[in-house]
């Protein structure tokens, strides 16, 4: 009984958080600025992160009568785990946004309503990446040699996002653009924030709506490289799934800052591609060689500080370099 009422607990936290986002924080469609876009990523990476509180007391002290799951040894263990999960969810996130700015980009998405995309995105994300979290660890627990398809996986992921770069990517022909309007009738043009509207006796869908679906759709695409990534990291569906959720609460706030940023931060991928890798190799050897939480953690920190630093550097040198050449 005590792990369900946990279970409960966090999921009406997670909830509240929800709604609290869209009905006091951002009520209205108005478009946020990268100064406002980062100051709520700030918030709520620390959100994430006081949630280790909680998670240290339910795994050290056993509040609520709380079993902890496989692979997990004490409440700082649970910690380093969670943090671990976190990051790197929250880290692999950047590609996926990459692509939703795609996406509204073609459907023609104006700011002020791609907030209210992403949150609906979210709650739909979050039900759709529990079944396939359930279903990944079930796959581990039972079959050990699934550890092997899901390291191949990662290492295919960072081959994949290596050679591809999404901003040239073209979604006049993208499988999820066509499957959503194959079935359902959508009008040209927006009617506000609206995902239908009646028209003539009939319920029609906006393109804000097929924007809604491909982002959810996109979102269980990335779930394929993501799920296994955590789960080189704990097992403990727990903290699998609360690490998930605390990423994917922050993805509105970090999206717009990312997009604001996106030239700055160009070498990210690569940062990307070397944290894939690494999972995907801790995963295919992880029983013969064991590789520390604490030391997963730093060298993840590491390779995001390494990309961030050299797409600054770039940046800088790129804007010196263009001053230096002009002409009066």
């Amino acid at each position: 009984m005590g792990n369900e009422l946990v279970w409960l607990a966090f999921l009406a936290l997670f909830l509240t958080l929800l709604v609290l986002d869209l009905s006091v924080l951002h009520r209205e469609a108005t478009e946020m600025s990268v100064r406002q876009a980062l100051f709520w990523t700030l918030i709520w990476v620390s959100v994430a992160l006081s949630f280790t509180g909680a998670v240290y007391g339910l795994y050290e002290h056993r509040w609520l009568s709380f079993d902890p799951g496989p692979g997990v040894e004490s409440g700082a263990d649970a910690v380093v785990q969670f943090v671990t999960g976190y990051l790197l969810e929250w880290s692999l996130s950047v590609d996926n946004i990459f692509v939703i700015a795609l996406i509204f980009t073609y459907l023609k998405i104006p700011v002020q309503y791609q907030y209210r995309v992403l949150f609906w995105g979210i709650v739909g994300a979050i039900v759709l990446r529990g079944l396939m979290i359930a279903m990944g660890t079930a796959l581990v627990h039972q079959f050990d040699w699934m550890f092997y398809v899901f390291g191949a996986i990662l290492l295919l992921s960072a081959l994949r996002m290596l050679k591809e770069d999404p901003a040239e990517g073209d979604l006049s022909n993208n499988a999820s653009v066509r499957l959503v309007r194959r079935f359902v009738p959508v009008t040209p043009e927006l009617h506000g924030s609206h995902f239908f509207v009646r028209q003539q006796g009939r319920w029609i869908a906006t393109p804000l709506f097929v924007a809604l679906n491909i982002v959810n759709i996109t979102d269980v695409v990335f779930a394929v490289d993501s799920i296994p990534a955590i789960i080189a990291v704990t097992r403990d569906p727990f903290l699998v799934f609360s690490s998930n959720a605390f990423a994917i609460l922050g993805l509105r706030s970090l999206y717009f800052a990312v997009v604001g940023l996106m030239q700055m931060f160009r070498y990210i991928k690569y940062s990307l591609v070397f944290i894939l890798a690494f999972v995907g190799f801790k995963m295919i050897f992880m029983n013969h060689f064991h590789v520390p939480n604490l030391v997963s953690l730093g060298i993840i920190i590491v390779a995001l500080l390494i990309g961030v630093l050299v797409s600054m550097l770039s940046s800088k040198t790129g804007a010196a370099a263009g001053h230096g050449t002009e002409t009066r």
